[in-house]
């Protein structure tokens, strides 16, 4: 059978398995016992319009339902756990910044046991999209969000420099033979993994070996590096920096702005206006 908001679900007369009840969120209601699924997906809106699937952990009041209904611009809930219709929409392992703010909105209003939300649109003729984001859905049921990805088998690199052009990991010279000493050393190839990672940490960009090296021109060896040439620039002339250089982030002060606004966010509300620096 199926929950308005499209929840499977059985009847038991006056019985509870025990195999179910620690599986199952069971709900007592005119001497049935309603035994629902922990973790389903519930949509929102129009097939041909827009759909919104949220992923639930829990049971949702009908207080929260709707709460939802007024946050999806009155998108109503639909009957069916399966929409057999195309969309697109994020791929199931790239959850986006859009479903982050929009849970965590949820979250502000009270509306407990929400997981993920999502944007999907019909997939008409010639529908473009970005397919590392992306990606097709023949139709929607409660497995869009499943991820059923097997990790690679850990390869051993048996020849270095071979594999530092085969990824084009920017490995100079230099790295490729400490790599192969490391190997020599410890008794074995390494893996893919640890080439790939040390390409990583020991990288111009995490590093600045370069940029922040010692520069020796002429025979001449130099008092500061690149790097610290530019930090001098806002040592002397700070202006409105708060930060710079520091934990890979800078901040600089702002005028006073305006910032618009609901008074609560929990419910809704007025908006206003107050002063944000």
């Amino acid at each position: 059978m199926k929950h308005p908001l499209g929840l499977d679900f059985k009847i038991l007369h006056n019985k509870v398995t025990p195999e179910l009840s620690h599986l199952l969120k069971i709900t007592h209601l005119c001497g049935l016992y309603i035994i629902i699924s922990r973790h389903m997906i519930l949509f929102f809106g129009t097939p041909a319009d827009k759909i919104f699937a949220v992923h639930v952990a829990t049971e949702i009041s009908s207080e929260g339902q709707a709460k939802l209904v007024w946050l999806f611009g009155n998108r109503k809930p639909l009957t069916q756990s399966t929409i057999t219709s195309s969309f697109i929409g994020p791929r199931a392992a790239m959850v986006t910044p859009w479903s982050t703010n929009a849970v965590e909105i949820t979250q502000n209003m009270g509306i407990v046991g929400i997981k993920r939300i999502e944007e999907f649109y019909p997939a008409v003729a010639n529908t473009s999209f970005d397919p590392m984001i992306s990606q097709k859905y023949e139709t929607l049921d409660q497995a869009i969000y499943d991820i059923d990805v097997k990790p690679e088998a850990v390869q051993p690199i048996a020849d270095i420099a071979a594999y530092n052009e085969q990824e084009g990991l920017s490995l100079s010279v230099e790295e490729v033979a400490y790599l192969d000493d490391v190997a020599k050393r410890i008794g074995r190839p390494l893996t893919d993994s640890e080439v790939f990672g040390f390409s990583q940490v020991n990288s111009e960009h995490c590093r600045h070996k370069i940029f922040n090296g010692t520069f020796i021109i002429d025979g001449e060896k130099k008092e500061t590096s690149l790097f610290k040439l530019i930090k001098k620039t806002s040592e002397e002339h700070p202006n409105d920096i708060v930060s710079a250089y520091k934990d890979n982030v800078a901040f600089v002060r702002g005028p006073k702005v305006k910032q618009f606004a609901p008074e609560r966010p929990d419910v809704p509300s007025f908006y206003k206006k107050t002063d944000f620096q």
